[in-house]
C-alpha cells in the first residue's frame, strides 16, 4: 500500500509542486490538499492520511496552533514546511517540541525544487515509519539530569555524532548529559539551512557544555559541541595537536547536505583511534560506511538500538555493515561514549 499524504499549505503553487514531486515516487500517493488547517482538519477525517505536510503561516489558523491541537486529539506524523528565514528556524524548533516528526525548507535561493523533492520524499517515508509521534516532555534540563557519574579522565579524544529523523530530541538527551570537561563533539543532524542555528541555540540553553553552529575554521575544544550548519558539509582537519572544522558546498550525499558520511570519513582520516563515533535514529544509510571507516581506523563506535530509535534506519544500516562496536539504548549512549573516551 502506498503512503497516503495530505498537503496543507495556503500557496496553490506549493500544493501543486509538492503533489507533483511526491507523486513521482510509486510508494507515495497524495490523497488530497488543503489551503488552511480548517479545511485540512475535515480532510484528515475524510481521507485518513498516513503523513501530513504542514505550512506554518496560514490564514484562519497558524500551523503551530493546528499542530498542537492535532497531536492532542488525532496524533499523526507531521512534516513541517517552513521558509529559510531565521524566524523559521525558531518556529521549526517549536514545531518539533509540539510533536512534528521533521522540518523541511521550502525551495529558495540555496535550495532547489530538485533538492526539496529528494528530501521531501525521504522524509515522508521516514515519517510513515515512525513508531511513536506525540509531544515530547521538554522539562528535562541540564540541571535536572543526574550526570555526576558521567566523568571523563582523558581529553585527547573527539566524539562524532550523526542523526536524522528523531535526532533533535535524541541529541538533546545525549548532550545534556555531557560534563563540562567532555571531549570536543562534532554533530551532523539532517536539518535545513538556518534551522541549525536555532537548534544549536536551543541546546546551548539546556546543556552544561557550549553548543554552537559550525563556522569555517572553528576549533574543536573541550566542553563544546559543534552542530553542522544546514546546507554545508562539515569535515574535521588537524593542525598539530588541534582539530578544527571546515565547511564546503560539495554535492549532496544520500540526498543530504550536511551528510554524516562526509563528517565520519574525515574523522576516520584525521582522528583515527582518538575518536568515538555515534550513529543515532534516522532514515536511510547516511553514515553507515563512514562509521565503518572510523571503526577500521581504530575508533570506538556506537549505534542506537531499535527500541529507542524513532526510525531504525541509519543505525540498522551501520549494524548490518559491521560498523557498530556496540548497540545501546539512547540513555546508555552518553556514559558509553565517555567510557570509550577513557580507554
Amino acid at each position: 500500500m502506498p503512503i497516503k499524504v495530505l498537503i496543507i499549505d495556503d500557496s496553490a503553487m506549493v500544493r501543486k509542486v509538492f503533489s507533483q514531486e511526491l507523486q513521482k515516487d510509486p510508494d507515495i500517493e497524495v490523497v488530497g490538499t488543503a489551503p488552511d488547517p480548517i479545511i485540512g482538519r475535515d480532510k484528515i477525517v475524510q481521507l485518513k492520511p498516513d503523513v501530513i505536510t504542514l505550512d506554518v503561516e496560514m490564514p484562519r489558523m497558524d500551523g503551530l496552533t493546528f499542530l498542537e491541537k492535532l497531536m492532542k486529539h488525532y496524533p499523526i506524523p507531521v512534516i513541517i514546511v517552513s521558509s529559510l528565514a531565521q524566524k523559521g528556524g525558531d518556529v521549526a524548533m517549536k514545531a518539533i517540541e509540539l510533536g512534528a516528526v521533521e522540518v523541511i525548507a521550502k525551495p529558495g535561493t540555496a535550495y532547489s525544487v530538485g533538492d526539496m523533492s529528494e528530501q521531501l520524499i525521504e522524509k515522508v517515508k521516514a515519517a510513515a515509519s515512525v513508531k511513536v509521534f506525540k509531544p515530547v516532555n521538554l522539562s528535562t534540563t541540564a540541571s535536572s539530569v543526574a550526570s555526576s557519574a558521567l566523568m571523563v579522565k582523558t581529553t585527547n579524544k573527539i566524539i562524532a555524532i550523526g542523526a536524522s529523523t528523531g535526532g533533535t530530541e535524541a541529541l538533546k538527551e545525549v548532550l545534556i548529559r555531557m560534563p563540562l570537561n567532555c571531549p570536543p563533539i562534532v554533530v551532523v543532524q539532517h536539518m535545513p539551512q538556518n534551522f541549525t542555528k536555532a537548534f544549536a541555540d536551543r541546546l546551548n540553553g539546556l546543556c552544561k557544555i557550549r553548543v554552537t553552529e559550525s563556522v569555517e575554521g572553528e576549533r574543536l575544544e573541550i566542553g563544546k559541541a559543534i552542530i553542522a550548519q544546514g546546507n554545508k558539509h562539515m569535515e574535521i582537519r588537524r593542525s598539530g595537536a588541534n582539530y578544527y572544522v571546515t565547511l564546503n558546498d560539495d554535492p549532496m550525499m544520500f540526498h543530504q547536505r550536511p551528510a554524516v558520511e562526509i563528517l565520519f570519513n574525515s574523522v576516520a582520516k584525521y582522528a583515527g583511534k582518538n575518536a568515538v563515533g555515534v550513529i543515532l535514529t534516522g532514515m536511510g544509510k547516511d553514515g553507515a560506511v563512514g562509521l565503518l571507516n572510523m571503526r577500521n581506523a581504530g575508533a570506538h563506535t556506537i549505534a542506537q538500538d531499535e527500541r529507542t530509535s524513532v526510525v531504525y534506519g541509519m543505525p540498522k544500516e551501520a549494524v548490518l555493515v559491521g560498523a557498530a562496536e556496540v548497540v545501546k539504548p539512547l540513555l546508555s549512549i552518553p556514559q558509553t561514549m565517555l567510557d570509550f573516551c577513557n580507554d
